[in-house]
């Protein structure tokens, strides 16, 4: 009897599909681009005890808005969160392709991956994304989360090559990224509660939407708030509707 051959398993789910099974990657046909939204914009800060992020909701295609309440904010795993920007739809596979990944790691070493690890595995990706973004398919993303080795949050920004830095203390990626640090220079206090710095950002993503017209800005009308996550030693949270309207509310009031 002929015993099928097995293929030997990796640590690295992309690379162990890519040798079995290629065409279940995700792949974009050229001249999309027009055709395609974007997502932006993503901001996260270091605060005392853990990291924040958070992202507006508006998705662009030209000078139309695609969604209005589009999520660019995802956990990775239990302690890191991944924020994206650049286009929505290869966006949002490559969070999920970085999630399998994470799992993948984690079932085949028995350990998880150490936040440096995450980060070097997710520029591996983005640069897996190289023709595409040279073709304007371009996805950015960016990863913070809790590092257990340090005791500390930590942020990592990314370019379209794949390329990875560390960021000290708060980042923003997408278009109204420019603004969003601008906001964050005067505002952010890397030992601050969790509280201050959620309202860091919050405030940071509405100073981003009253000069960049891609970002989305609150939307008490139609209760459309950001997406805010935090990690800290005791995992990966999202903030509930009710609470992040609520300090949407009372950062506008203070203005």
């Amino acid at each position: 009897m002929t015993v099928p051959h097995v293929p030997e398993l990796d640590s690295s789910f992309v690379q162990y599909a890519a040798r079995v099974a290629p065409s279940a990657l995700p792949t974009v046909g050229a001249g999309a681009a027009a055709l395609a939204p974007q997502g932006t914009t993503i901001v996260a800060a270091n605060f005392a005890g853990g990291v924040v992020m958070a992202g507006d909701r508006r998705a662009t295609m030209g000078t139309m808005i695609a969604q209005r309440e589009i999520e660019k904010v995802f956990g990775a795993d239990e302690h890191s969160i991944i924020g994206i920007a650049g286009v929505a739809g290869i966006a949002v596979e490559l969070v999920r392709l970085f999630q399998v990944e994470l799992q993948h790691y984690e079932k085949i070493e028995g350990v998880p991956l150490s936040l440096d690890g995450k980060a070097n595995r997710l520029g591996a990706l983005v640069r897996g994304n190289l023709t595409m973004a040279m073709q304007g398919l371009a996805v950015i993303p960016m990863l913070a989360g809790w590092d257990h080795e340090r005791r500390e949050g930590r942020i990592f920004g990314y370019d379209a090559t794949g390329g990875r830095y560390e960021e000290s203390g708060f980042h923003a990626i997408g278009s109204g990224a420019a603004f969003a640090r601008g906001s964050l220079k005067k505002t952010h206090n890397p030992d601050s509660a969790a509280g201050e710095a959620i309202a860091a950002v919050i405030r940071s993503l509405y100073d981003a939407a009253d000069d960049d017209a891609a970002t989305g800005g609150p939307d008490l009308a139609r209760r459309i708030f950001p997406v805010v996550m935090t990690a800290t030693p005791a995992g990966v949270q999202q903030l509930p509707v009710a609470e992040v309207a609520d300090l949407t509310t009372r950062v506008l009031e203070t203005m």
